[in-house]
């Protein structure tokens, strides 16, 4: 209980970490409550064409005169959403195989070692866009889950790593003595004691496969219903929205994606000095 106090003292203590959950929030409840402050729906054409911003159009209207506020709401929603699946499969393929390598050590780990290299090597982005372009109907799910298959390999590195000093400390030798399974000593000894770092590492891969997604969606290979950040600026170069002067079609979903995963990034920096106590600031 004490040490749980004392994080968090620290992480509401820590600048990094506070303004990456306020913009995280911020966009969240955006998310949320902005489908309700719009009586459109992102494919109506509710006005003029190339409207600027507006009373009536707070971002004014695509060249097709459809509202680009309401695209940019309900896009909120695919763009987390295949961050949340995409990082949540990296990050437990990353762990399953980090922590067997790191654990089992000999033959397992080369053999899994050499599949992680492997993945590596591979052109990722060449890879998600020929899968992605063989299937005809794409839906936000499908396009994290191929994120997901693809994302692990570092994470997977980096917790082996970690595993392989782990697995030397007295309370694993402990456990082994037990008569504890491998499986039970790696997921009740070694992962609660490595707990940060792998909320660390979800973080990251949920960044990873935010911009991973919005590639996809901006080259056009993203959902094919639907809106996202990326679609919107797929859209909008199509349609030669930079040439006519139509920012307000590309800007809002481009600030929104850096700040999105910027933020993200910055809370994991935060995190880094609330969990390591020699990088507190005190």
């Amino acid at each position: 209980m004490k040490k749980k106090n004392e994080l968090l003292y620290f992480a509401l203590r820590n600048t990094k970490l506070r303004i990456g959950m306020a913009v995280l929030l911020f966009f969240l409840l955006l998310m949320i409550i902005g489908p309700h402050l719009t009586p459109y729906k992102p494919a109506d054409f509710v006005g003029p064409s190339s409207a600027p911003p507006s009373k009536e159009f707070w971002f004014g209207t695509t060249t097709f005169g459809e509202d680009v506020f309401t695209q940019f709401v309900y896009g909120l929603a695919p763009t987390f959403l295949v961050g949340i699946v995409g990082g949540v499969i990296g990050t437990l393929l990353g762990m399953l195989i980090g922590f067997v390598a790191g654990y089992r050590g000999g033959a397992v780990d080369e053999v899994l070692n050499i599949l992680t290299n492997v993945v590596l090597t591979i052109p990722v982005l060449a890879l998600l866009l020929v899968l992605v372009a063989y299937i005809p109907v794409r839906g936000v799910l499908i396009e994290a889950v191929f994120i997901g298959l693809t994302s692990w390999p570092w994470a997977a590195r980096a917790i082996r790593s970690q595993t392989f000093s782990l697995r030397t400390r007295d309370f694993v030798g402990l456990a082994k003595m037990s008569g504890m399974s491998s499986m039970k000593i790696i997921f009740t000894e070694i992962a609660p004691n490595m707990a940060s770092y792998l909320f660390m590492t979800f973080i990251l891969m949920f960044g990873n496969s935010i911009l991973n997604a919005a590639t996809l969606d901006f080259l056009g290979l993203g959902p094919t219903e639907g809106v996202s950040m990326g679609t919107m600026m797929n859209l909008a170069v199509q349609w030669s929205a930079l040439m006519l002067g139509v920012w307000w079609w590309f800007i809002p979903p481009g600030i929104a994606i850096t700040c999105i995963v910027g933020s993200l990034y910055v809370m994991n920096v935060g995190l880094d000095e609330v969990f390591n106590p020699k990088l507190r600031e005190m």
